[in-house]
């Protein structure tokens, strides 16, 4: 298999038939997706940030599109490749290891859902991040089945492994609550618009206020180093699910509902009137729990101890010690006069100022995308990798 070279441009001169000129102020990279030509960097020679135009190839029309996502800052030296004619790979010179590599995504699943609803053509940026992370944890069950129980056993045993999300809430903060901490208060019309872009995993309205998990909330735990932990609802759940999101979801049950009415009950906190509307939604959750394609695991809280013990062994927790053996991931910074080449899902970067420094930044295994980030990317030193890029050529 040949090796297909990026298409690297410092500087795009030129006017165009309807009068839009690129500024050769700056340093800016295109690619050919289709009919399409994306025109990525410093396109008005003013901005801080990474800046995008199409061209439509047939038509010669010039397309400012809808750029959705955290927008990378400008960098002196672009590359870009194409990758599955969906999505744009950048690389950033001169930049750090946790912001040299960025996706442009074109024609993704996610792309096509935002272009229908805004009826303009959208792309949308995701940060990729090198390594791998565990994926989240998804835990639902009616109330008074014993999750958050569980949930706090897990974080008091294992707190440098996991991580709960903040929640974002339309409600104004009650006294000793702290925005970021207890929740992240937002306004109605900034929380429905982030709604409407996609940015949520979960929402709904409770008396009259809106809750919801983001994409941001969830990845700001992965970002930590810690796996994290969502407690929401059968109905959150579902959500999540139809999301792109990665995640474990498992189902916490009674071992029989009488044995769940019996806990809620001895709580005593509740009106009869309370404690029915209590019980029909439990016995909601629990025949939608149930039922096939929603939850990857099931388990009964017959026994606190007992049910504990198989959540932990579901995760692996049994097995933590494996996990001191596990290699860190190489972390590189991207030199800014770098070459680039593509071999199938490898990317082989070299530095132009020493030839025996390059490295292979391997995307067989992404995860994740816009609007959160791009996870999954592997990186090997050429050397240790050497035998097996000839094997692939």
């Amino acid at each position: 298999m040949g090796e297909a070279p990026a298409f690297i441009v410092d500087d795009l001169l030129g006017d165009y038939p309807n009068g839009l000129g690129l500024k050769s102020k700056g340093h800016q990279t295109a690619v050919d997706a289709g009919h399409k030509t994306y025109v990525i960097g410093d396109t008005d020679g003013e901005s801080a940030l990474i800046g995008v135009k199409v061209l439509e190839k047939s038509t010669g029309e010039w397309i400012i599109p809808a750029v959705l996502g955290t927008k990378p800052q400008s960098s002196k030296r672009l590359s870009a490749l194409i990758l599955n004619g969906d999505r744009i790979l950048i690389l950033k010179g001169g930049s750090a290891h946790d912001d040299c590599f960025w996706f442009l995504e074109v024609d993704t699943p996610f792309v096509r859902e935002q272009r229908n609803k805004l009826g303009t053509e959208v792309v949308a940026w995701s940060r990729g991040v090198v390594g791998d992370t565990k994926m989240p944890i998804v835990i639902s069950g009616p109330s008074g089945v014993g999750k958050g129980t569980l949930i706090a056993k897990l974080m008091k045993e294992f707190p440098s492994t996991f991580g709960f999300s903040v929640s974002h809430t339309t409600r104004a903060p009650r006294e000793k609550e702290q925005n970021g901490v207890h929740y992240h208060f937002s306004e109605r019309s900034v929380m429905e618009k982030e709604i409407s872009s996609g940015k949520f995993l979960e929402f709904a309205s409770v008396h009259g206020n809106l809750y919801g998990t983001s994409v941001e909330a969830v990845e700001v735990v992965a970002d930590a180093g810690k796996r994290c932990i969502l407690d929401i609802d059968v109905q959150g759940a579902r959500s999540v699910r139809a999301s792109s999101l990665e995640a474990i979801f498992i189902f916490i049950c009674p071992p029989s509902f009488e044995e769940l009415e019996k806990r809620l009950r001895a709580r005593g906190t509740e009106t009869e009137e309370q404690m029915q509307k209590r019980l029909r939604n439990a016995r909601a959750e629990l025949e939608q729990g149930k039922a096939p394609g929603l939850f990857d695991h099931i388990l009964v809280n017959d026994d606190l101890e007992t049910c504990y013990k198989s959540l932990k062994k579901l995760l692996g927790l049994d097995q933590v010690v494996h996990s001191i053996l596990e290699s860190a991931p190489l972390l590189v910074n991207l030199p800014q006069d770098h070459s680039v080449s593509k071999i199938g899902q490898k990317i082989v970067i070299g530095s132009k100022e020493a030839s025996e420094n390059r490295f292979v930044l391997d995307l067989t295994s992404l995860k994740g995308g816009a609007p959160g980030r791009t996870r999954g990317l592997q990186m090997y030193s050429s050397d240790s990798w050497s035998n097996g890029l000839n094997g692939h050529i």
